[in-house]
């Protein structure tokens, strides 16, 4: 019985044994928050610890287009639920249809981040929705603004009085938003059936091969990809170019070293998350894996470990099929990340 199975049957029972009159958000978040085997507990805040109420604000707004100056695009629009909170453009368009910079990561597992963007500029999830916000060629609004405009709807009113006890502000904007994104945990693929719920048989004989030569020596991918996130989070460069229009954490620390450096992302569910490098520069992971063997392009800052490889087809195919393993299918499919 896979996993999703199981996830329906105690759910039902949870529901079924609880009175029929508990309210349908508290039922919904029976397991927000719960951090899957393997994965560390989330930490919230002083001042913004988890609560139903607060994480349903958080949720209306991450799909309300208000928050954007022309009141068409929401968080959302960056960072679909399908897509594992991505996107499928090579940079998102703004308010507008202002063209973005950078790529739209995954919002999966952000709850466990140490720092945000690509540069790590931001040190909370609480502060970072002020980017998108206050972006020219994002959102292109302002967080007062936004708050009046929210101050003149009574169900936001109602909803910020029940979960921070104060009307729509620019607290109650940004904890609430935070709150929902630290709920988007995916931990839940057939790597973790197989590895961390112990279900033999869960991956493939292809995608254990590719696990064993990604975390081998040879491949040193697992040197950066690593842990239950598969990132450590440091800032690489992987030779994607000679030369980088894009200055990377040099943006922030106006040093040399750092000029085209990123932050290591995430692999989980890497299948859904096309296109791929942080200017969306690559269409499929067959591209991914035949530039990480071809060595690069030698930046000057470019990670010791991106060199030729000589990988097999065969080889390839199975590093192809390792990556497809971390997928999270009932990630994607939670009806508490849906809008619809």
């Amino acid at each position: 019985m896979t996993y999703r199975n199981w996830y329906i049957i105690l759910l039902s029972i949870c529901i079924l044994s609880c009175s029929k009159e508990v309210d349908s958000i508290e039922v919904d978040n029976l397991m927000l928050m719960e951090s899957p085997p393997g994965f560390p507990s989330v930490e919230h805040p002083t001042g913004n610890e988890y609560t139903p109420k607060r994480w349903t604000l958080g949720k209306k707004l991450f799909f309300d287009p208000i928050l954007s100056k022309d009141g068409q695009i929401s968080c959302a629009s960056c960072h679909d639920p399908k897509l594992a909170f991505s996107d499928d453009k090579k940079v998102s368009f703004g308010s507008d249809e202002l063209e973005g910079s950078r790529n739209s990561p995954t919002l999966a597992n952000v709850a466990f981040h140490p720092y945000f963007t690509r540069e790590g500029g931001v040190p909370t999830l609480e502060m970072q929705v002020l980017v998108p916000i206050q972006e020219h060629n994002e959102f292109n609004n302002n967080i007062v603004l936004i708050a009046d405009t929210l101050s003149k709807i009574e169900e936001y009113i109602t909803l910020s009085l029940d979960a921070y006890d104060q009307e729509p502000n620019s607290f109650v904007i940004t904890r609430a938003l935070a709150q929902f994104e630290r709920s988007l945990i995916s931990g839940q693929s057939l790597y973790d059936m197989e590895y961390n719920y112990q279900i033999t048989g869960s991956m493939s004989a292809s995608a254990k091969r590719g696990k064993v030569l990604f975390e081998s020596d040879r491949t040193s991918c697992s040197s950066c990809h690593a842990d239950f996130n598969f990132t450590n989070y440091t800032f690489q460069n992987n030779g994607l170019y000679a030369e980088y229009p894009d200055e990377g954490r040099a943006r922030l620390t106006q040093k040399e070293e750092d000029i085209a450096l990123f932050k290591v992302p995430s692999l989980r569910n890497i299948e859904l998350t096309a296109p791929y490098m942080h200017d969306g520069s690559f269409q499929t992971l067959v591209e991914v894996i035949e530039h990480y063997d071809s060595g690069g392009h030698s930046h000057f800052n470019q990670s010791a470990l991106v060199r030729p490889l000589e990988l097999s087809s065969q080889e390839k195919d199975d590093l192809l099929a390792f990556l497809h393993s971390l997928t999270d299918q009932n990630f994607i499919t939670n009806k508490n990340f849906s809008n619809e």
